[in-house]
């Protein structure tokens, strides 16, 4: 196996949402450990995440909601992310897989405002891409497509990084491609329980893991 590109996810895999949910249970008035509590539940069901805000505000439309609060406090972070959220391990871990020859890209399900949110981290990395710029997201194979075309390598050259099976494991395969998934965040540690964690070529705690794995690998 010779990996050429690693592409990392964003959410959970980059950046803590820690935060970024306590603020929506602050705004939907319910205690953060409710609200967490009934999110894990949905998504142990194999539902969606938006049933947990259905279920905590009945009618609850999220590009509605995120309009009003973005009207209402322009200038707060509201559901966006900083670079206070980025997980310890993210700068080392690509920094070491930039020393260590590799492409180094970002790919995620993420609106337009995280790019620039993301540039402005100057991250180590050779680009930042964004699903709402491209105009398609996982797991749609087009997505992917996109991917191996911004990496500049083959599909079995390349190694996608995330924390969800459906999301980022699965179609990544589809693909041809090299997937790792990383047990961390609320989908994350869920699906390293599943049988389906299995088509992963490596299941990880930490980014840390990927030079050495990598290395070996080859």
């Amino acid at each position: 196996m010779t990996i050429r590109s690693v592409v990392l996810d964003v959410g959970e895999t980059l950046v803590d949402e820690t935060r970024i949910f306590g603020r929506w249970a602050d705004r939907l008035g319910v205690p953060h450990l409710a609200f967490f509590g009934v999110i894990g539940g949905v998504l142990a069901e194999g539902r969606q995440l938006m049933d947990a805000f259905a279920i905590i505000k009945p009618g609850f439309d999220l590009a509605t909601e995120s309009a009003a609060w973005r009207a209402e406090e322009p200038d707060l972070l509201r559901e966006n992310f900083g670079a206070a959220d980025l997980y310890a391990d993210v700068r080392p871990a690509l920094t070491a897989l930039r020393d260590a020859g590799l492409g180094v890209l970002i790919a995620g399900n993420q609106p337009l405002e995280a790019g620039p949110a993301l540039e402005a981290m100057e991250l180590p990395v050779d680009a930042i891409h964004v699903s709402e710029a491209w105009g398609v997201a996982k797991p749609d194979p087009a997505f992917f497509e996109r991917v191996r075309v911004e990496a500049g390598s083959e599909p079995e050259e390349i190694l996608y990084v995330g924390d969800r099976l459906d999301n980022d494991i699965v179609p990544a395969k589809a693909a041809g491609m090299h997937a790792a998934l990383i047990r961390r965040g609320m989908w994350g540690y869920l699906h390293a329980e599943r049988p389906e964690a299995e088509r992963a070529d490596v299941v990880i705690d930490s980014l840390a893991e990927l030079p050495a794995w990598i290395k070996n690998s080859a």
